[in-house]
Parts: C-alpha cells; sequence; structure tokens
C-alpha cells in the first residue's frame, strides 16, 4: 500500500475512527471518500479538536467533521504547478483527482515551514510547590522526579521530539537546583536562557523579564505538566486561526451529588438525578505573538487569564485548543503519585 493510501477512510467512518489513523500515520492527515474512491472531503487534526469544541461525540460520522470543500488539483499538469498551488495556499497536502473526482494521489509538502522549530519556548518554573511539601522542601516542583528523570527534563524531550530547542526558563524558588541541572542546555542538545524573578510575577508577568523578544509566535507552558501534546499541531492550529493567542483547554467533568430540580415559577419542570456537567478548563499551556508582549505591564504581578481577558476586551483574535493526548497537572501529592505510576506507559518504558 503507498503511504497516502494510508490516509483514507471511508464516508461511513466515525470521528474516533479517523482520530486514530490520523494519530497512527506520521502524515496528520485523512482523506474521506466513498466506496469508488471519490473525494468527498478532507479531515486535519485542527477539524478534530474544533469538533469537539462543538460538542461533537467521538461516534459521529467524519462528514460531520470534514471539510467539504477541499483544495484539489486535476492529474496531468506539471509537478511545480503543484508546488506552487501548495505554496500560495499554505497546503501541507494536495489531492490529486482524475475527472471523476476519484482521488489517485496526495502530495505532501517535503517539510514543515523550518521557522516552527525556531519558536522559542518559555517555561514557568517559579512556583513553590507548597501543595507538595514537604517534596519540595529542598527541590523545586519542576525538578521532582517522575520516574527516573525530573518532570522538567521530560518536557524539554517533549519538545525536542518536535524539533523545538530554544528554551527560557523563568526561575525563581530554589532556582539554583534547575541552573546547576540543565546550565546552558548543550549536554541536552538544547539552548537554555535564564530569567529570573525577584517576587511573584504571575504566568503573564514573567514575560515581561525577557531578555530577547522572540520574533515568531513562542510557547509559554506551566513547569508542572505531564502531557503527550502534538506541539507541531498546536503550532500550526495557532497559524490557521490567525490568532494572536491560543490557550490550550482540557474537558473537565464533574457531577452533582443530588437531583438537579428544574421548575418554572413554583411548578416543578424536571428532575434530573445527579447531573455531569462538563466543561473546558485552563491546561497552562500557550502560544503568544510576540506583539502580545506589548500589553503585560512591566515588573508587575500578571497573570495569564487577565492577559486573554485583556485581549478579548481589545477584541484581538485568541482561540482555544483543546487537547486530547494525555495531559496531567502535577499539582497535589495524588497527582505526583499518579504521574509515577503512569509514566512508564506514558513513555513507552518497559
Amino acid at each position: 500500500m503507498k503511504q497516502w493510501q494510508k490516509t483514507l477512510v471511508n464516508q461511513n467512518h466515525t470521528l474516533l475512527d479517523t482520530m486514530k489513523i490520523i494519530d497512527d500515520s506520521s502524515l496528520q492527515f485523512a482523506v474521506v471518500v466513498d466506496e469508488e474512491q471519490h473525494l468527498l472531503g478532507t479531515v486535519t487534526d485542527g477539524d478534530i479538536r474544533r469538533g469537539i469544541l462543538r460538542g461533537q461525540g467521538l461516534d459521529v460520522s467524519i462528514t460531520s467533521i470534514m471539510n467539504p470543500n477541499p483544495i484539489s488539483a486535476r492529474r496531468g499538469q506539471k509537478y511545480h504547478k503543484y508546488k506552487q498551488l501548495m505554496k500560495s495556499k499554505m497546503l501541507k497536502q494536495l489531492p490529486i483527482v482524475d475527472d471523476s473526482n476519484r482521488i489517485i494521489n496526495i502530495l505532501f509538502a517535503d517539510n514543515i515551514e523550518t521557522s516552527l522549530n525556531k519558536n522559542t519556548v518559555v517555561l514557568m518554573l517559579g512556583g513553590l510547590g507548597t501543595r507538595l511539601r514537604p517534596l519540595t522542601n529542598d527541590t523545586p516542583k519542576p525538578m521532582l522526579r517522575v520516574g527516573n528523570k525530573p518532570i522538567l527534563e521530560t518536557i524539554i524531550e517533549g519538545f525536542k521530539q518536535y524539533g523545538y530547542t530554544d528554551f527560557v526558563f523563568s526561575v525563581n524558588y530554589k532556582k539554583e537546583v534547575i541552573q546547576d541541572y540543565f546550565q546552558n542546555g548543550e549536554a541536552f542538545d538544547v539552548t537554555i536562557e535564564y530569567i529570573e524573578e525577584d517576587k511573584k510575577m504571575g504566568t503573564a508577568g514573567a514575560l515581561s523579564l525577557l531578555k530577547n523578544r522572540p520574533t515568531k509566535p513562542f510557547f509559554v507552558m506551566n513547569g508542572d505538566l505531564l502531557t503527550q501534546i502534538n506541539f507541531d499541531q498546536l503550532m500550526q492550529f495557532h497559524m490557521e486561526h490567525k490568532s494572536v493567542a491560543t490557550m490550550c483547554v482540557r474537558e473537565y467533568e464533574y457531577q452533582i451529588p443530588y437531583g438537579v430540580i428544574e421548575t418554572d415559577g413554583t411548578d416543578l419542570v424536571t428532575i434530573r438525578e445527579k447531573p455531569i456537567h462538563r466543561s473546558f478548563v485552563n491546561a497552562g499551556i500557550y502560544v503568544l505573538n510576540p506583539d502580545v508582549l506589548d500589553q503585560i505591564p512591566q515588573d508587575k504581578f500578571y497573570d495569564m487569564p487577565s492577559l486573554f481577558e485583556k485581549l478579548i476586551e481589545k477584541n484581538s483574535k485568541t482561540s482555544v485548543f483543546p487537547i486530547r493526548e494525555y495531559w496531567l497537572d502535577i499539582g497535589q501529592m495524588d497527582d505526583f503519585n499518579k504521574a509515577n505510576n503512569e509514566i512508564k506507559e506514558l513513555l513507552n518504558e518497559a
């Protein structure tokens, strides 16, 4: 089977079926066809995440998620014409169809834009970790070992997997432990710069201390997270939506332990027994455009939600990126124990 044929899915496939195909393929793309392989639509990781945000279930037909009007090209053109079309439309994939709109090939861009792996990663590492005491009495939370290495080292490896190697560490509490271990990053095949908070600055406020202003969209992430998020997909999502700021979110559900009463005046309308509520919550991972830094006050505490609220007030384009991969905030002792129990499976260790 040719590589592009692995991306084909039938119109009867579900969102879950297609999600597995996209995740298992290095091509990160799926093409929806009928029984005779007529092109019906295309599906990207971004399409799936937008469907999740709309509340689509995993069992819905992929036709409700797909782009029903994808850009394609007829066979028989010169190769450079296809490349020109892909470049002008900023396409990473281009389906090639015959005169009956049957798909006969898919062209892929040789590489994701080289600028993507030049994006800076700012990691927020200054927290006191009070909820994990006594473990954090002498060790900053990002340096606690999960498995056989510090949480922070696992985070770095997650970014390196997608070619991101330019890091800025924002440090405060027990900063020397972090600096002594990682130094300039050379031993880990990355580059590391440090900014030092001499007081509590907040996730956004610490960005006012950046010595070198990024020239491209950059990541900001809390240093106490374990995740298998695809950072390339996150950056692509941010750029596709032409956002100035993107917040990663995680679905959180909770059950009310009582029967919930709905009324109309004094009339009882319905009783919903122990209903489950679902909401999206901030996951502590962001992508920001460099000009967003102009909205952050200098040398003051300023948290990331406040920054997003300010951008929304200014009618700036902000987006949310739903995380469907593994994600764990190691904020409390139960989370730390859970992380150590799950790390081997997470990293596919024996």
